[in-house]
């Protein structure tokens, strides 16, 4: 990236783009994208080929969405918006070209909205859509209206994306493809450092020199948040400070900054003390479970009192908040069984969320309906994801999603499938999506745990599992529904 191209970009605005189409508009980090413009009053229109969820929030915003995708979808468009996923020969990107349109990746776009504003942009391997929601939450809380733009939902909002009156801009920033060297931010939060996205940085020391780059583009005056626990982060610390950066660090370890003591985790949520600078900063507690979401949650926590937001709306923030969509997400419980959404996709935050649902599932069984985000993650990753998916009682896997991405004879869910440590009957590749929840409910008992994991699709089966359990209990003598629906219907959350 030129020096001349990203002081084009520093000066850009969201307001320069006019009429801004987004080709795969459905996807969340696309929509989130969408989202934000249209509450600028910027005109968008986008391209799609599912009926994702988000589409409808985007129309009643007075985005058009167009579910095909054609040449004259980009009359009146002055610029074009894609994701690393759309190729370069997607007819709507030769027609963008042959008109002469402006033609951005979705994060020179998002970095032209983020203009003006102090950012605090999120990276790291895995857990940065928790810490980018739980940091937005605090901002919140404390009357600061922040923009934000996430990789999920969240929960108490139910929203990706908002354009803010405040100063502050959050943002989740995509190391995989590089485009989060698009952006600079006035704080870099990395959450961690582990080996992933290697079809890009060829090796571990490409992917740490990116991280280090990230931190070099921080502004005047800002600084950087590492995880004092994670190795890789370790590392980047102490380049970063020789670079001439100010770090500051969190975790359970030694010398972080912000120190976590006493860490408590339960099926209801988390509870730790947090001391900061030799100071206490009291008990910090999270309605959501998992040690790693209090780890998540800690990053937030620092930043936000290095930012000056007060002490008691940073816990009342935390103490209040439901959770992310897709993260620890009970969609439901019909009939004993209950459902549950997790994102989860490398083998790391599997194996950390997999462990806590466990732990949510008591005395019950735990089955694990997987969905492999990508083929190249599946295929260096396949023998630490097939140890994550062992943990649980039963498995089902799905073909791997990996859009835009070949699968060669004997790769994919089935080779993951047999890779999977646990009793042939404990364990099945299901091809077919339709196929899936007969699959379930075969399987699963009144007690169990189900969680849809991996994939972005696979969030979609929630709703589609609990609507084949009821069926089969409504079909079952002496039928007498417990409860069914979401959270709120349950009476319950994680």
């Amino acid at each position: 990236m030129s020096t001349k191209t990203n002081q084009i970009e520093r000066e850009l605005t969201a307001e320069d783009l006019g009429h801004v189409h987004l080709i795969g508009v459905g996807g969340v980090g696309m929509s989130g994208l969408a989202r934000l413009l249209l509450t600028r009053h910027i005109s968008v229109s986008g391209s799609e080929l599912r009926e994702w969820p988000t589409l409808a929030g985007l129309r009643a915003l007075g985005g058009t969405i167009y579910m095909t995708h054609e040449a004259s979808n980009l009359d009146g468009v002055d610029t074009v918006v894609y994701s690393t996923a759309i190729p370069d020969d997607h007819l709507e990107m030769v027609e963008a070209r042959r008109r002469g349109l402006r033609i951005l990746h979705r994060s020179e776009a998002l970095a032209a909205a983020m203009t003006g504003r102090r950012s605090i942009a999120i990276a790291g391997t895995h857990g940065k859509t928790t810490t980018t929601s739980m940091t937005t939450l605090i901002f919140q809380h404390a009357g600061l209206d922040p923009s934000f733009v996430i990789g999920g939902e969240i929960s108490e909002v139910g929203s990706n994306a908002h354009h803010g009156s405040g100063e502050h801009f959050v943002v989740e920033a995509d190391e995989s493809d590089r485009s989060f060297l698009r952006y600079h931010p006035y704080v870099a939060i990395i959450t961690n450092i582990e080996a992933d996205h290697l079809n890009t940085y060829g090796d571990l020391a490409g992917l740490e020199e990116a991280f280090l780059d990230f931190t070099k583009l921080v502004e005047p005056g800002g600084f950087v948040v590492t995880c004092a626990d994670d190795p890789g982060a370790q590392r980047l610390a102490v380049r970063a400070r020789e670079a001439g950066q100010t770090v500051y660090t969190y975790g359970e370890s030694e010398g972080a900054d912000l120190r976590l003591s006493d860490i408590v985790t339960s099926a209801s949520g988390v509870r730790y003390l947090a001391t900061m600078d030799g100071r206490s900063l009291g008990e910090i507690s999270l309605r959501v479970p998992g040690r790693h979401m209090g780890l998540n949650s800690s990053a937030a926590v620092l930043t936000a009192v290095k930012l000056g937001v007060p002490l008691e709306s940073i816990v009342e923030a935390l103490a209040s908040s439901p959770g992310v969509r897709r993260r620890f997400e009970l969609k439901g419980t019909v009939d004993g069984v209950r459902v549950y959404d997790e994102y989860a996709y490398h083998p790391t935050s599997m194996t950390a969320a997999i462990n806590t649902l466990r732990d949510v599932a008591g005395d019950g069984r735990l089955v694990v309906v997987f969905q492999p985000y990508r083929m190249y993650r599946t295929r260096e990753m396949q023998t630490e994801i097939a140890a994550a998916l062992a943990l649980a009682d039963e498995v089902v896997v799905l073909e791997v999603f990996g859009p835009g991405e070949a699968r060669e004879p004997g790769e994919g869910g089935a080779a993951l499938t047999a890779a999977i440590d646990l009793p042939a009957e404990a364990k099945v590749f299901v091809p077919e999506w339709d196929e899936v929840p007969a699959e379930v409910v075969r399987r699963a008992t009144a007690g169990d745990v189900v969680v849809t994991m991996g994939a972005p699709p696979i969030s979609l089966m929630g709703d589609e599992l609990l609507s084949a359990l009821a069926d089969r209990a409504e079909a079952a003598p002496g039928y007498a529904p417990r409860h069914a629906g979401g959270p709120e219907a349950a009476g319950e959350r994680a």
